[in-house]
């Protein structure tokens, strides 16, 4: 497969360079804000002209000078997908005109001896073209006005800018493969153990609280299984998002634990796990999600056992006990080094799938060994148990009452499926569906036998198990429920 050409979007700040990114990719990639310095980070996202793909990379204001937060962390960043890209596009606004910012970083585009173009944002349609001569003084010869609000001629933009340049016919997906959300509140160490794991600066890191704003991914390969690193924006309590950008960060976050295959839930081994954090274990079990967890800075913790560490979780939050537990140093990389095997290992859980004859045999087991409670004198009944759906695993209990299904026997099935199956890190869901009533069953007696078992099973309808079906009649019976 042939490497993917790279485009970088470069120029000082609050000039539109997220604005257009979002509008070359034809996705709501980048936070988009009248603040400066709003994007830290860089980056990147697919993208297509004229039937041929590359990877546009955005990147935060160039400030080559001045007393701001995160500068030099900022400037690496940038020079980086400098030195990364094919092709360079220097945004300028075309309301500020030239300033002495854009007459540097339009020097240090140029030193390179790439191919630079020159976007003059903020040009909405063709009676504005006039604003674009005044940049000419840059040097850079090729320039195209732009809108990048508007989409007023992007194409144009790019077709120039990958002027004799050769795009490869074949490309390989680089977002194809695990993907793994690195989510926690803010600053637990989520950006610096993604640096550790590329072994690059992929991330500003800073001890300010919310440094990371966008949800990056980052694909990459490790002992030939291909993943995608998704860098999370800190979750924050509803009430502390007091900015805009912070909501905006706090959608990414969400958006990113909805396509993620296993999330990494990292936390503060200093001061354990707080109210806040559980709500975030909960909704990434809520949404079916493979979970590990990882207590971060281990390495600062004096006088405390791994063992009390993991008592206390059980004891706050017993529904975390089936996730894989580690204790890591994001900044030395203690205990990192088996992440991604944990990863793939709780992935393929996810997607495991169990036979029916295996779990009938199962149910029988559990019951020999602690019959359900009698209740107002009746006793549960378990007929079948099927696996319906993979990620996360789904299995249904036909039973006779299924109001007769207890809270602490429910537990006790689950617990007894776990240590018989594992799905370590995976939320198991347990469904019950009860036979028929007796005048339903009257009301379909009419109904041909044939005609019923031919009938699809629908989510609001319970199977009837009170009559002896054949294997042939169970074989008419829809196969998910029996695969």
């Amino acid at each position: 497969m042939a490497k993917r050409l790279r485009l970088a979007l470069v120029g000082r700040p609050n000039v539109g360079k997220s604005a257009l990114f979002n509008r070359i990719c034809k996705k709501r990639i980048a936070i988009v804000d009248e603040a400066e310095g709003v994007t830290r980070d860089r980056l990147y996202a697919d993208a297509e002209i004229f039937g041929k793909q590359f990877e546009v990379i955005d990147t935060a204001g160039i400030r080559l000078r001045g007393d701001i937060p995160f500068r030099e962390e900022v400037l690496r960043q940038t020079e980086i997908a400098i030195e990364e890209a094919d092709v360079l596009v220097q945004v300028v606004d075309s309301r500020a005109g030239t300033t002495v910012l854009d007459e540097e970083v339009a020097k240090l585009l140029l030193r390179t001896k790439k191919p630079v173009v020159l976007a003059v944002n903020k040009v909405d349609d063709f009676a504005k073209l006039d604003l674009v001569h005044q940049f000419y003084s840059l040097g850079i010869g090729r320039i195209v006005g732009v809108s990048a609000t508007q989409g007023f001629q992007i194409a144009e933009l790019l077709e120039e800018a990958f002027k004799g340049v050769p795009l490869p016919k074949e490309i390989e997906d680089s977002h194809a493969g695990i993907r793994v959300a690195i989510l926690g509140r803010p600053n637990v160490g989520k950006s610096t153990m993604v640096n550790f794991l590329l072994n690059d600066q992929r991330c500003v890191v800073s001890s300010i609280a919310g440094t990371t704003r966008d949800s990056i991914d980052i694909p990459l390969r490790v002992d030939g299984t291909d993943f995608v690193l998704i860098d999370t924006a800190g979750i924050r309590r509803k009430q502390a998002e007091h900015e805009a950008v912070d909501k905006f960060a706090a959608v990414r976050t969400e958006r990113a634990l909805e396509r993620a295959d296993v999330c990494v839930l990292v936390l503060d081994a200093e001061q354990g796990l707080n109210a806040h954090e559980k709500r975030i274990a909960h909704e990434i079990e809520s949404q079916g999600k493979g979970c590990i967890l990882l207590f971060n800075k281990w390495d600062l913790v004096k006088g405390f056992r791994m063992e009390h560490c993991l008592k206390s979780v059980q004891y706050e939050a017993s529904f975390l006990t089936h996730c894989p537990t580690h204790f890591v140093s994001a900044k030395s990389g203690r205990n990192l080094d088996q992440l991604f095997s944990q990863v793939k290992e709780v992935y393929e859980q996810g997607r495991r799938r169990i036979t029916t004859g295996q779990l009938n045999k199962f149910v029988e087991k559990v019951i020999q060994a602690y019959h359900p409670p009698m209740i107002k004198g009746k006793r549960l009944r378990i007929y079948y148990m099927a696996q319906v759906d993979v990620n996360p695993p789904h299995f249904v209990l036909f039973v006779n009452y299924p109001e007769l299904m207890v809270e602490t026997y429910k537990k006790y099935m689950l617990n007894q499926f776990r240590e018989q199956y594992g799905f370590a890190g995976v939320p198991l869901i347990f469904a019950l569906k009860g036979r028929k009533t007796k005048e339903q069953r009257e009301e379909k007696s009419s109904e041909p036998r044939a005609e019923k078992l031919s009938r699809e099973p629908v989510e609001d309808e319970f199977l009837e198990f009170d009559e002896e079906l054949t294997t042939e009649e169970l074989a008419q019976l829809d196969p998910s429920y029996f695969a």
